[in-house]
């Protein structure tokens, strides 16, 4: 289960919105429903959470590009949602070096040999918009100081884990809102 929510800051304070994912399929459609949540180009915040797994934050500022964290980037790549965050850029890749041969699982074991031998030296495998990435990182990626100006630091953002979309809200002043929708 998941939950997503759109937070948009008003001269009257934060509105907010449940929104389904499910038509959702880039960082781009993401940004641009936000940007329906606000006709006066204010922040907006999409908060997801997926069974206390994993959080993630995408920040629309206006026509800026969107800013991201994700609290846990290996869980979020085994969730269709989360593989719409996890850009080449906020993993630190070049678009399309998932075509290199050295993005290839070459490990032997086309030729019939025991594929456990090597189990325990491999980092994390997980599927990131289609394709096998070994660079999904076990933690935080993004910009931790996404909510920064909104009165939640870089530290307390890395330690949030359960329950972090409520928190988040509360650190907003946002709470109430939130709760309206969820």
């Amino acid at each position: 289960m998941y939950f997503a929510a759109l937070l948009a800051r008003t001269e009257d304070g934060w509105e907010a919105s449940d929104t389904e994912l499910d038509d959702v399929e880039t960082l781009s459609d993401l940004a641009d429903l936000a940007r329906e949540a606000s006709p006066d180009d204010d922040t907006v915040l999409v908060l997801i959470e997926q069974e206390d797994s994993w959080f993630g934050v995408v920040r629309i500022d206006g026509e800026e590009d969107p800013r991201i964290f994700v609290s846990d980037a290996a869980a979020a790549a085994r969730s269709s949602y989360g593989e719409i965050l996890l850009t080449d850029e906020l993993l630190g890749r070049d678009p399309g070096d998932d075509d290199d041969l050295d993005a290839l699982d070459l490990d032997g074991t086309e030729d019939g040999e025991n594929e456990d031998e090597d189990d325990e030296d491999e980092g994390a495998v997980a599927t990131v918009n289609g394709s096998s990435a070994e660079a999904v990182p076990h933690g935080p990626v993004g910009d931790a100081g996404i909510l920064d100006d909104l009165g939640v630091g870089e530290k307390e953002l890395r330690s949030l884990s359960t329950d972090a979309v409520t928190e988040i809200a509360d650190a907003l002043g946002a709470s109430e809102v939130l709760e309206t929708v969820r």
